[in-house]
């Protein structure tokens, strides 16, 4: 029976999983948790009539929906460097 040698070249190994990728910054981790919160949940938008519950009763201002977009991305910044 002929004998089995190890492989010279080891294989790649996989990618250990992370709770940040290689090359992302906590900012742009932060963005995307503050995109997605801010799609599904429609935060920062005009009060609109729909299913489900209105942060806010009334019209917002173009810039208070600026505000309180920067403010979900502010405290997404800091969630996510409390964990790193």
């Amino acid at each position: 029976m002929p004998v089995v040698e190890p492989p010279t070249v080891s294989a790649p190994e996989a990618p250990s999983a992370s709770p940040q990728a290689p090359g992302r910054n906590p900012d742009e981790i932060a963005l995307d948790l503050m995109k997605f919160i801010a799609v599904t949940t429609g935060y920062g938008k005009s009060a609109q009539t729909g299913a489900g519950f209105s942060g806010k009763p009334g019209n917002r201002s173009p810039e208070e929906q600026t505000d309180a977009l920067l403010e979900l991305f502010d405290r997404c910044r800091k969630a996510v460097r409390k964990e790193s």
